[in-house]
């Protein structure tokens, strides 16, 4: 595999587990406990709203595209060496 194609799929292995965990974060944690560092903390939530909903859905989406993406950088990497 060329190192611009293993960077990248490092990259996109950080960002997907990021993004995977991100989505849980806002799927496991109540409103009004979501940290204030991550987008959509409202200190004065006092209803639960299902953009939190939906954000971890998208969070957990996007890891796993971003995953699966990884995976298919790192396999075709392996199978042009083969081929040589």
């Amino acid at each position: 595999m060329g190192r611009w194609r293993s960077v990248l799929a490092t990259l996109l292995v950080i960002a997907g587990i990021l993004a995977l965990a991100l989505g849980l974060v806002y799927l496991v944690t109540p409103v009004h406990s979501i940290p204030s560092f991550l987008p959509g903390h409202v200190v004065h939530s006092g209803h639960p709203d299902s953009k939190y909903t939906h954000r971890a859905y998208a969070g957990i989406g996007v890891g796993a595209v971003l995953l699966i993406f990884s995976l298919a950088l790192i396999v075709s990497g392996k199978r042009r060496r083969k081929s040589w």
